[in-house]
């Protein structure tokens, strides 16, 4: 009797995962493969499907009110540009692209801004800590890693003294990647009025059903008109002078000007996803002077109704771009249309860099990196690995004119399973120095070869073609 009702549970558990797989999956490969799990492999299929397999989330409706409606309105954005600058001069050949993300994202291009780069923890620390002092009304914090080290103890401290004498504090950790932090942050700061919150907490076998979703986005706003995005999390790992074997260098951006809105906007949503609540206050979205010449826009990317907005932008970089394209990324795992769209610009004539690093924090990762890499090096792309330590930067310029920060890599993941976040912004001086500053990282760098990497051994080769099959999810 058992073995029967064993065998109907298989066979019904099985087709009410395939039969949404085969409805709901886009790629037919995936829906395929879902189907063969959700069969082959008893009670355990349907479960792995349900838990890895479903990766969209719909959110509830939020409807806004005060200074945030009115801080994207045309008459703002009008206002926030400077004088003397025009679009078209900020722009110029890269209307395309602009005409792209327009039409792809939900939020406006603004004028006014300004963007400094700020390089590892020795740079972008003590900025962040200056502005949370300085915090008169709510600071929002939203990280996918906040590691308890001397660091995440120092960013607690601070948070928890400006909670104290009054000001509002919501910090959003991911549920997975800051799992060990959650709690220990969480009973640090409630004592001093702040608030904590977990994006999808582990919580097996029920908490979180959806694992591979995860809120990857970086983003600090005090008071709503000083912010801080890119690529660092919050761990002593990311001060590169020190002496520890796993260190990691990136860069962060402190962003100024009427854009922060738009960072504030990010967290806003993510805080009603994952607490119902709206931080609808017009203290939250206050007037922004603008401050500097860059035309900026956030991009809000993820398995929602933002689904692969990163991936699109890219494309229509890639397709726009005239001259040279300059990439820095610690992941790269591209979708076939993704290289594809690289190897056609490197043919029309665009000059191709892109930047991984040598050594990864995750091994299996450079094994499925080293399997893509022949793809582009076959049509004349330039790839340059990076010694120790970690580069973890995500930071793309094209035509020393437009660039890309944030927290998104070159993978599946990123474009797909992610909540991620970054910033477009039109900026020819400081794309400029960037330019400039990932070229000095390359001078000194022997270039990675075609013969390179068909020199790999076979057992190598066999080796990053099975990785790569699973890159979808890496």
């Amino acid at each position: 009797m058992l073995f029967w009702l064993f065998i109907a549970a298989w066979i019904a558990t099985g087709m009410v995962s395939a039969g949404h797989a085969i409805i709901y999956k886009r790629d037919p490969r995936s829906a395929a493969i879902w189907l063969f799990v959700s069969f082959v492999f008893p009670i355990l299929g349907p479960w792995a499907y349900w838990g890895f397999g479903i990766n969209r989330i719909e959110r509830k409706a939020m409807k806004l009110r005060g200074r945030r409606a009115r801080a994207f309105s045309v008459e703002s954005r009008a206002a926030s540009r400077p004088p003397g600058l025009s679009e078209d001069e900020l722009i110029g050949h890269l209307r395309p692209l602009r005409n792209i993300a327009d039409r792809v994202t939900r939020l406006p291009m603004v004028g006014g801004n300004k963007l400094t780069p700020l390089h590892n923890g020795e740079q972008l620390y003590p900025e962040m800590l200056a502005a949370i002092a300085s915090a008169e009304k709510n600071v929002t914090l939203e990280s996918y890693i906040f590691d308890w080290d001397d660091t995440g103890r120092r960013f607690a401290q601070a948070l928890g003294e400006v909670a104290r004498r009054g000001v509002k504090v919501h910090v959003l950790l991911d549920g997975i990647g800051a799992v060990g932090a959650v709690s220990r942050i969480g009973r640090m700061l409630l004592k001093s009025g702040a608030v904590v919150a977990a994006f999808f907490p582990l919580g097996l076998p029920f908490g979180r059903f959806r694992i591979n979703l995860r809120n990857h986005r970086k983003i600090l706003v005090v008071d709503g008109k000083i912010g801080f995005t890119g690529g660092m999390n919050i761990t002593s790992k990311h001060y590169v002078t020190g002496g520890k074997h796993n260190r990691i260098e990136d860069l962060h951006f402190k962003v100024e000007g009427p854009v922060v809105a738009q960072l504030q906007e990010a967290f806003v949503e993510d805080w009603y996803l994952a607490k119902d609540e709206a931080l609808t206050d017009d203290e939250y979205f206050p007037e922004v002077t603008p401050c500097g010449d860059a035309l900026c826009r956030a991009i809000i990317s993820g398995p929602d109704e933002n689904l692969e907005k990163i991936h699109w932008i890219l494309l229509g970089a890639l397709a726009s771009a005239q001259r040279s394209v300059r990439i820095v990324t610690p992941y790269f795992v591209p979708t076939p249309t993704l290289t594809n769209a690289m190897v056609m610009a490197a043919l029309r004539g665009v000059r191709i860099t892109l930047v991984i690093p040598s050594v990864l924090d995750i091994p299996f990762v450079r094994w499925a990196m080293d399997a893509y890499l022949w793809q582009v090096l076959k049509y004349g792309i330039s790839v340059y690995r990076r010694p120790p330590p970690f580069t973890h930067t995500k930071l793309m310029v094209v035509d020393e004119r437009w660039l890309l920060v944030g927290s998104a890599n070159l993978d599946r993941r990123s474009f797909r399973l992610n909540f991620e976040f970054n910033v477009e912004g039109y900026d020819r001086e400081l794309a400029g120095e960037l330019s400039g500053w990932i070229d000095e990282l390359v001078r000194p760098l022997p270039p990675v070869t075609l013969e390179m990497v068909d020199s790999r051994s076979t057992l190598c080769r066999l080796r990053d073609g099975f990785v790569k099959l699973f890159s979808p999810y890496l």
